[in-house]
C-alpha cells in the first residue's frame, strides 16, 4: 500500500482498514484527507487480496468532525463548486465501489464526516457516536453529497429538519431513523465490523456487487401504474440480475445448494 500523510491502511485476513489519522484536528477533512481517502479506496479495490474494507477515525471521540472549515475563507463560487465536486466524486467512488464498505463511526460524524459514513454501504456506531449536518450554521449546505444521502436513509421530511434544523443526533436516535445498521460498546466496534464482512466473505462476490449496483440505481421513483415507467433502479436490477447468470460463481451457488454443502466462492 502507499504511504498517506492524513490515514493509516492496514490490510488483515482481506480486510483493508483505513484509518483518518488527524486526532488533533478531530480528524476533520481538510481537501488533502479526502483525496487520499479516494486514492486508499482505489488502491484497495484494485488489490485482488482485498475483499472488503472499514473507515474509521483515530482515537475514540471522532470518526471525522467535519471538514476542515480554514479552507472554505474566500472562495469564489467557481472555487467552492470546485471543492465540493471534487468530494462528490471521492465519495461517490466508495458508494461505487463494488467490495463492501463499512464506517466504523467511533465519535462525532459531522459535517462531510457525516457525508463520508453515508457514502460507505453499512454504517456501525459506538454507543458516544454522534451525526449531524450543521452547515446551516455557516451558511451553507452539504456538498459532498450529504443532501442527497441523508433523505435516502432518513427520508426527505426528517432529512430536510435534520438539514435546516442542523440538530446533532446520538447513535441510538441514528439507529431509529436508520441512518446506521448497529449501535455498539465502543471497544467491540471494530469487532462487529469485523464479524459482518467476514459474514459477507463467504457470498459471492460477483453478486454482492451487483447487489451494491443495483441499489446504488435506487432513485426513489416507484412504477407508474399510468406508463408503467420503472425507474432506473429497476433496469439496473434487471441487468444485473442477468449478468450473475454468466458469472462462474452461479454454478458453484447452484451446485452447493443441491449438494447440501457450503458454496465455495474463493
Amino acid at each position: 500500500m502507499n504511504t498517506y500523510q492524513n490515514l493509516k491502511v492496514n490490510i488483515e485476513n482481506g480486510i483493508c482498514t483505513i484509518t483518518i489519522n488527524r486526532p488533533d484536528k478531530m480528524n476533520a477533512l481538510n481537501r488533502e484527507t479526502v483525496q487520499e481517502i479516494g486514492a486508499a479506496v482505489k488502491e484497495a479495490n484494485e488489490n485482488k487480496s482485498v475483499s472488503s474494507m472499514i473507515i474509521t477515525g483515530e482515537g475514540a471521540k471522532a470518526f471525522a468532525a467535519g471538514a476542515d472549515i480554514k479552507e472554505f475563507m474566500g472562495l469564489t463560487k467557481e472555487q467552492g463548486m470546485a471543492m465540493a465536486k471534487a468530494g462528490q466524486d471521492v465519495f461517490q467512488s466508495i458508494e461505487d465501489c463494488p467490495k463492501p464498505v463499512i464506517a466504523a463511526v467511533n465519535g462525532f460524524a459531522l459535517g462531510g464526516g457525516c457525508e463520508l459514513a453515508m457514502a460507505c454501504h453499512l454504517r456501525i456506531a459506538s454507543e458516544n457516536a454522534k451525526f449531524g449536518q450543521p452547515e446551516v450554521n455557516l451558511g451553507l449546505i452539504p456538498g459532498y453529497g450529504g443532501t442527497q444521502r441523508l433523505i435516502r436513509y432518513v427520508g426527505r421530511s426528517k432529512g430536510l429538519e435534520l438539514m435546516m434544523t442542523a440538530e446533532m443526533i446520538n447513535a441510538h436516535k441514528a439507529l431509529e431513523l436508520g441512518l446506521v445498521n448497529y449501535v455498539v460498546p465502543q471497544e467491540e466496534l471494530h469487532a462487529k465490523c469485523v464479524g459482518i464482512l467476514n459474514e459477507i466473505k463467504t457470498k459471492s462476490p460477483f453478486a454482492v456487487g451487483a447487489a451494491i449496483r443495483a441499489a446504488n440505481a435506487y432513485d426513489g421513483v416507484s412504477p407508474n401504474p399510468i406508463y408503467g415507467a420503472k425507474g432506473i433502479g429497476f433496469e439496473t436490477e434487471l441487468a444485473e440480475f442477468g449478468k450473475c447468470f454468466v458469472s462462474e460463481e452461479i454454478k458453484e451457488g447452484i451446485s452447493a445448494f443441491l449438494e447440501k454443502r457450503k458454496p465455495n466462492f474463493n
